[in-house]
């Protein structure tokens, strides 16, 4: 099939507007004109970064933003092409598109600043209606509507393990995981399974009260450890360590500290293994969002390495797939998955079998791996809009980093300031944002938490310039 060979795009640099997105709109408008027709191939993406000179990593960036828009599809070994179906305005708005969803109408004037929630319109719904409708339809259904394994769904876990290993360079077997509805339950089900009352746990402060929550259920006493631009204080660890007998555990969240999304160094991820070896203390390892990292290349979890004898590690697909999807996992040695599974059947029998099946078929059928890729790209545009928002905006008020992943900024203020008053402001106008003490053990933190992932461009962009004006 013949390319088209000039596809002509004129490029603004040095504007707000990045330059994929402004390839990605040229593309659009081309289709919609009719320049591009439905089923015609696409230049390559040498061709056009040769053409507009420009690095071939820019086009790739926009045919990902236009496959995940459905605009164009990709067919193996032929390239890619511009859509047999357009999408419509009803089914998906993009960041820099001024168009408002209908949805989008109605609630324009209630801006939820979330701690870092993916889109649930993006969610692969067809798909996983479609691996249900299927399920259904096996001559064996009549034997998943029985009780079921309480590790979870054996293909299932096996996935999940050939996951982890390839991708996450741990090295567990299929008796070392157990499934669970959402982190949430894996973390109590671990806080319950290590802790006794009067147990220490060191904790992350700022941090994720959900999980603190889990551990005093158990009985346990907290300790709030400071977090700096490597992470976790080892200094403070080791003053805790030097101090009291009865640490049982610690609990972080290496990969993208919550709340303010530092990565912890390698030395210090080192210097926590020697010490939980020495001491004997569980590293508790909650890997929240590891999927969604926008670096060359992610950073492996702390208990992948070989060195680390004692660790829980905690994860879940409800933010690779959708929140209301509740699919959880922790992985350990294979005698605390036993007391783990003990644990669960007091409160829950079994998983979800079927749901557990049916994710099981998109992986093995690549569609998780294709919508990975495809809302990957879209959230790492929104994240740099939303950093031009930032810049553009409150730069002489806040300092922020851009994070390397996840789905959320952490500002500091750069004067003191009351986020509570400022919250009450916000929230007149129909604004909402997290306040510090949800992050905090004692004194509130200075810092807020700024989700952008499930917000329009429209909404980001109103959000920041309320904020603004209140700082």
């Amino acid at each position: 099939m013949l390319r088209p060979w000039k596809l002509q795009i004129e490029l603004i640099f040095n504007c707000e507007k990045s330059v994929y997105f402004q390839i990605a709109d040229a593309i659009i408008e081309a289709i919609q004109c009719g320049k591009l027709e439905k089923n015609q191939a696409l230049p390559g993406s040498r061709q056009l970064a040769q053409q507009l000179k420009v690095n071939r990593n820019t086009i790739v960036d926009a045919l990902d933003i236009l496959l995940a828009e459905g605009w164009i599809v990709a067919k193996e070994r032929k390239g890619t092409f511009v859509a047999d179906v357009l999408p419509t305005h009803h089914q998906f708005k993009r960041i820099e598109t001024k168009t408002i969803l209908k949805e989008e109408i109605s609630i324009k004037s209630k801006i939820i600043f979330d701690d870092g929630l993916p889109d649930s319109r993006l969610a692969p719904i067809t798909e996983l209606a479609r691996a249900y409708r299927q399920i259904f339809n096996r001559k064996a259904r009549w034997q998943m509507m029985g009780y079921a394994n309480e590790f979870g769904d054996v293909d299932f876990r096996k996935a999940m393990i050939l996951m982890l290993n390839f991708n996450r360079g741990m090295n567990a077997g299929a008796n070392e995981i157990c499934i669970t509805r959402g982190s949430q339950m894996a973390m109590y089900l671990t806080a319950h399974g290590l802790l006794e009352k009067d147990d220490l746990v060191m904790i992350e402060n700022p941090g994720y009260k959900p999980a603190w929550q889990a551990f005093e259920s158990a009985g346990a006493k907290l300790l709030p450890v400071s977090v700096d631009a490597e992470g976790l204080n080892m200094r403070e660890v080791e003053q805790y360590l030097q101090k009291h007998k009865k640490i049982k555990a610690i609990y972080t969240t290496p990969h993208h500290q919550f709340p303010t999304t530092v990565t912890m160094s390698l030395q210090r991820r080192m210097q926590l293994i020697t010490l939980s070896n020495k001491y004997g203390f569980t590293i508790i390892e909650d890997d929240y969002d590891n999927e969604f990292h926008f670096g060359p290349r992610p950073i492996l979890p702390i208990s992948s390495f070989e060195q680390a004898k004692n660790f829980v590690y905690i994860g879940t697909l409800s933010k690779i797939i959708a929140p209301a999807l509740r699919i959880g996992f922790l992985v350990s040695n294979a005698n605390f998955i036993e007391k783990v599974g003990s644990l669960r059947k007091i409160i829950d029998v079994q998983g979800d079998n079927i749901m557990e099946q049916a994710v099981l078929q998109l992986i093995n059928d690549g569609d998780v791996k294709r919508h990975l890729k495809k809302t990957s790209a879209v959230y790492k545009a929104k994240r740099d809009y939303f950093e031009t928002l930032l810049a553009k905006h409150l730069a002489d008020k806040v300092n922020f980093v851009k994070p390397e992943g996840g789905l959320a900024f952490w500002l500091v203020p750069k004067v003191a300031i009351d986020v509570f008053e400022i919250a009450e402001k916000l929230k007149s106008q129909s604004i909402e944002i997290i306040t510090p003490d949800k992050f905090s053990h004692t004194t509130a933190i200075n810092g807020f938490r700024l989700g952008y992932a499930s917000l329009s461009e429209q909404q980001l962009e109103e959000g920041v310039i309320a904020i603004g004006k209140l700082l």
